[in-house]
């Protein structure tokens, strides 16, 4: 009986601490942007937005940042990359 008594008090004090460990969004953002263009997704953006501005279907949440005052809000863009100066200069 002590010793689950004692896993709860760990879980406790462990679940108390990621609550207190607020992220800052540029290093949440940046993060993420690593993980999806790991994936080899080049026409995105990530957006920091309050989390009250938040509007459904304008993109997707992925992360929450600052204690939960703001939201990172990924949308796919359709912006094909651009071409680098010399294959435009074959094209002519």
């Amino acid at each position: 009986m002590k010793s689950l008594a004692g896993l709860v008090v760990v879980l406790l004090v462990a679940m108390s601490g990621f609550g207190q460990a607020a992220k800052p969004c540029e290093e949440l953002k940046a993060e993420i942007a690593k993980k999806i263009e790991a994936n080899k997704v080049t026409s995105y953006s990530l957006e920091i937005v309050p989390t009250k501005d938040v509007k459904e279907g304008e993109g997707k949440v992925v992360g929450s940042c600052e204690g939960g005052t703001k939201k990172i809000v990924y949308r796919r863009t359709s912006d094909a990359p651009a071409k680098p100066a010399a294959d435009m200069k074959k094209s002519e």
